[in-house]
């Protein structure tokens, strides 16, 4: 057994894939950078109404982990009531192309995966 890949993966706080892409790589993190990113500023509801799919507490939860991981600005304005927007940071603007990237390579090739899944299927059966 390679010791180095053992070393290399075996440890989440080391590992770059568990540690970090992990984070990213949930179902909602990305479509929330990906909206920022074409917006540029947004307000909590605002999100939640442009992916339509996600409930207010996952995307509560996805906000404040994008916002620990610095990637996501939450701005308080001080008023009644308040006013709460959100903006990528420039680790999170850092981060747009390689996203970007993968929505191409995911466009480029979703309808082979989409074959390919059906083909799995119908001979898995």
């Amino acid at each position: 057994m390679n010791e180095e890949l053992m070393k290399k993966f075996s440890n989440p706080q080391d590992c770059p894939v568990r540690n970090v892409v992990d984070r990213i790589g949930d179902k909602w993190s990305m479509l929330v950078l990906l909206l920022l990113a074409e917006e540029k500023v947004l307000r909590f509801n605002e999100i939640h109404k442009y992916i339509g799919t996600i409930s207010q507490k996952m995307l509560a939860v996805t906000l404040k982990s994008l916002e620990s991981d610095g990637l996501v600005n939450r701005t308080v304005y001080p008023q009644i009531p308040p006013k709460v927007e959100y903006q990528l940071t420039s680790r999170g603007k850092s981060l747009l192309p390689h996203l970007q990237k993968l929505v191409s390579w995911a466009k480029d090739n979703m309808n082979d995966i989409q074959t390919s899944r059906q083909n799995f299927i119908q001979t898995d059966d």
